[in-house]
């Protein structure tokens, strides 16, 4: 059996996060023995049935160190007298001198927690996000020597500063991330002559057992029936990448005589001041502000819906979408979407072909692609089985999660078996 790997992750189990738990679950099943890091607590009431199919094992770190402070002074007493404490030491202090921030102090005590809890059997540490938990992974390798490895995404990569992504570059074994956008990006600032060995695109894909389509409803609803209303859907957390003030502006453009509802389905920040908006534009009785929901109840309203719609922008710090799940899944029922033109989005949808495209933080032009597609059935009919198609053949999650197993030295032999290279 290979040794086993910590997964740290920044929360655990996230319903936000299905994509995680989908790669711990296939590489858990390809023969990796993966044991998860949590450095928070979980928040979400409910759980993906994907969570009940993991086996790990979930070690949860001190959230805040004041709350366990004898566990994080015991941490330490360990830590100081390793070998590798000096040089994780000044590696955090190096840090702190450019990041003078509770939380960078809190990450330094949580990998001496970690350092201190961590089986010996474990021998390799993997981050999900290159931000807090790649942090942690960092200080732990150095003060045990082990090594590390990460999967970056999105918010991760876009809003730690330049310094920070080149020097954890270097510290690291290797490195995936879920878009070409995002690879082009690491790969320039990873250490010269090993960049392409360094970081690789990886994509999440989608599980097409677990999201399996079923034949489309045969109603042609076109807006003009106010009983029958083109039914629209939104899925993502309430936060400023995620457009959804641009859409509440969109839907308010569209003409009266156009019938249509909107659901939305995701939790967040954001979420009283959005339906403040919407009452404002005279759009509360049309919007069904729902939550967050579970995968089986997120899967429901993509086959009851006509059209989904994400108007993901940048947001003021440089957060953006990497490319969402939430397009995947909508596309693997057959469901037309309309985008925005925002980070790795166009290497999912081709305007025209496979979807719909516009440019983001533009209310009328999404307005626009809205209108049209809910007064033509057939168009939506014609793009939403173009972006199957294509999510079948170039997105399949088995494709890619092999991929991901070769990474962990994972590979298979003649009748399918996971064996270590």
């Amino acid at each position: 059996m290979p040794p086993p790997i910590a997964f740290v992750l920044k929360g655990y189990p996230r319903l936000s996060e299905t994509f995680i738990a989908q790669e711990i679950l296939e590489l858990e099943r390809r023969g990796l023995d993966i044991r998860i890091v949590s450095l928070r607590q979980p928040t979400d009431r409910k759980r993906h049935p994907v969570h009940a199919d993991i086996k790990a094992p979930v070690l949860y770190l001190p959230e805040y160190l004041h709350q366990e402070p004898l566990r994080v002074w015991r941490a330490w007493r360990r830590g100081r007298r390793r070998p590798g404490y000096v040089a994780a030491r000044q590696c955090w202090l190096a840090d702190l001198k450019r990041d003078r921030s509770p939380n960078r102090v809190r990450r330094f005590g949580q990998a001496l927690v970690l350092a201190a809890e961590l089986d010996d059997e474990v021998r390799g540490l993997h981050a999900h996000f290159l931000h807090t938990p790649a942090s942690v992974a960092r200080y732990t390798a150095l003060l045990t020597d082990r090594n590390w490895s990460c999967s970056a995404h999105a918010k991760d990569i876009w809003t730690i500063p330049e310094w920070e992504k080149r020097e954890k570059l270097a510290a690291l074994d290797w490195l995936v991330t879920c878009s070409r956008v995002a690879r082009d990006h690491l790969a320039a600032l990873a250490p010269a002559g090993n960049a392409r060995e360094t970081v690789r695109l990886v994509y999440h894909g989608i599980d097409l057992d677990r999201f399996k389509a079923l034949p489309r409803p045969s109603h042609l609803r076109d807006g003009r029936d106010p009983g029958n209303p083109v039914q629209l859907l939104s899925v993502g957390r309430a936060v400023a990448k995620k457009g959804f003030a641009d859409l509440i502006d969109a839907l308010a453009a569209l003409p009266d005589d156009l019938h249509w509802r909107l659901v939305h389905i995701g939790g967040g920040p954001l979420a009283g001041k959005l339906r403040r908006r919407a009452r404002r534009a005279g759009l509360a009785e049309r919007i069904d502000w729902r939550g967050a929901e579970s995968q089986d109840e997120v899967l429901a309203a993509y086959r009851a819906a006509d059209i989904f719609v994400l108007a993901s922008r940048i947001a003021r710090n440089g957060d953006r979408d990497g490319l969402p799940n939430v397009l995947l899944e909508a596309q693997s029922q057959g469901l037309a979407c309309i985008a925005t033109e925002v980070s790795a989005i166009p290497e999912l949808i081709d305007d025209g072909t496979t979807g719909r495209l516009v440019p983001a933080q533009q209310p009328a032009a999404l307005a626009a692609a809205v209108g049209e597609l809910i007064g033509d059935p057939a168009q939506r009919h014609r793009l939403g089985e173009a972006g199957r198609r294509r999510l079948r053949e170039e997105f399949s999650h088995h494709v890619w999660i092999d991929r991901l197993a070769a990474r962990f030295g994972l590979t298979r032999d003649a009748d399918g078996t996971a064996i270590r290279a």
